[in-house]
Parts: structure tokens; sequence; C-alpha cells
């Protein structure tokens, strides 16, 4: 037979324990929570430097390729200044070939 009060050798205050709170939690364990923040903050820190990094990669290959790609443009104005002065140069006039050499004189 089970006894229906509680026994007078029981104390009353095991009986009423409450769990603590979040906060009344967070104090009792401030030392790790303090731990876990600096970690995390560490870590998020981390990933975006990392991120920068190869951000910083993708945009020097891309200064690389358009340094390229203006190199081969220039090359071919120049070529196609050439030639149009080679044909400007065998007109018997010379006129078009003297307009020509005025505007490209103009641009370099």
């Amino acid at each position: 037979m089970a006894p229906s009060a509680p026994s007078s050798s029981t104390p009353e205050f095991q009986m009423s324990k409450k769990p603590l709170g979040f906060y009344a939690n967070v104090l009792k364990h401030k030392d790790g929570l303090i731990q876990l923040l600096a970690m995390t903050g560490i870590l998020l820190l981390s990933c975006r430097s990392l991120g920068q990094k190869y951000r910083i990669n993708n945009l020097q290959e891309d200064t690389t390729a358009l340094k390229q790609e203006h190199e081969t443009l220039v090359d071919r104005m120049k070529n196609i200044k050439r030639s149009l002065l080679h044909e400007a140069s065998l007109e018997s006039t010379g006129l078009f070939a003297s307009r020509l050499r005025l505007l490209f004189s103009d641009e370099d």
C-alpha cells in the first residue's frame, strides 16, 4: 500500500524543485556561453575572409583576361588602321590617304 501523504522524512524543497529559467541557466554557464560566442564569431570571420580571398582571386583573373582582351583589341585597331592606310595609298589622288592620316594622327 502506497502512502497517500508525503512522509515527514522527505524535505519539501526537493518536491517543489523547479527547473532553472533561461537567464538563470545562462548565468550559471556564462563561461561556456562566452566561449561559444567567441568561437562562433571567429568562425564567421574566417568564412568571410575565405569568401573575400576567392573573390580577390576571381577579380585578378578577370583583370588578366581584360588586359589580354585590351591588347588584342589594340592590335586589331592597329591592323585596321594599317590596312586602311595601305588601301588609301593605292588611290591615285592621295586625298583619301591624307584625310586618313589626319584622322589617325589625332587619335595617337
